[in-house]
């Protein structure tokens, strides 16, 4: 099935956003939206029943959808930590119900788990390990956002300097090292190998600087369409993200023209395979 029939079938690609507040939950969104604006709430029942930011309100079942960008809808679960049972069970009954849905446009896609590392010497929070611990979430794609990654840069950048590089070498030097550090500590070991983490996710990715207006999100849209082992929502999802003009190239081409070399079909004329290449790129139109 070609992206564009995908598209109208299924209609958006729908994902469960989890973390504490202050985490950088919605910045993250307005980045993969490519947007200043706050999101539209709608309850369950499809009517509008406000903006997030100014309610301070959180009902997972509610739709968060951004006005300029209709392909994604996203739901909050804030974070549960301590005394946050009943969060806990709302989210764990929430992924189970969205599981047994009959039609994939009412499942959930994708989960996105967004852990800042804004705290010095930070570790995994009783309520990260419980999730990761206690939720079953099947064949939903789960991923850890690392957000606020830049954080960490200050620490790199004092390494650095004791090591002897100038000011402007470890500046430059400081984000690839942080990377460095954060991949050989005990975080990741934990988080995809202790015997205390039941459902490790599938893949993490670091962020930062998404407070910026040249914030690069293209990572996150990587790994979340090749974390995918949905090949109907892998093209889903890449056909409808916005920010990412060469992850429509490399599946376009992956997807589309191998298989049209690879098969009878080749003989096909210039404008068919074009147009089977384009709806790979819903927003872009060309005169």
């Amino acid at each position: 099935m070609d992206p564009s029939k995908i598209r109208k079938k299924i209609g958006r690609f729908r994902i469960l956003v989890i973390g504490r507040a202050n985490a950088g939950k919605t910045t993250i969104l307005q980045r993969v939206c490519n947007t200043q604006e706050n999101p539209i709430i709608y309850n369950s029942a499809g009517k509008m029943v406000g903006i997030p930011m100014l309610r301070g309100e959180h009902d997972i079942e509610n739709e968060m959808i951004f006005r300029n960008h209709l392909g994604f809808v996203f739901h909050d679960s804030c974070g549960f930590e301590a005394g946050g049972e009943s969060e806990f069970d709302k989210m764990k009954a929430f992924i189970a119900s969205r599981s047994k849905e009959t039609k994939l446009k009412d499942q959930l896609h994708a989960i996105w788990y967004c852990i800042p590392m804004d705290e010095a010497s930070r570790s995994f929070t009783k309520g990260e390990i419980k999730f990761f611990s206690q939720c079953d979430t099947g064949s939903i794609a789960v991923m850890v956002l690392f957000t606020k990654f830049d954080a960490l840069y200050d620490i790199a950048y004092a390494q650095l300097k004791s090591m002897g590089k100038s000011m402007e070498e470890a500046e430059e030097l400081a984000p690839k090292h942080a990377k460095e550090l954060f991949v050989i500590r005990s975080q990741l070991e934990f988080l995809y190998h202790s015997k205390d983490i039941r459902c490790p996710p599938k893949c993490h990715v670091c962020l930062s600087n998404m407070d910026k207006d040249d914030a690069d999100c293209i990572p996150l849209m990587e790994r979340t369409a090749g974390t995918l082992n949905n090949e109907v929502l892998q093209q889903l999802f890449v056909s409808t993200q916005q920010i990412n003009l060469e992850l429509c190239m490399k599946y376009a081409v992956e997807r589309t023209l191998l298989e049209l070399f690879d098969s009878a079909t080749a003989s096909e004329g210039r404008e068919d395979i074009i147009g089977k290449l384009a709806v790979w790129f819903p927003h872009i139109y060309v005169r």
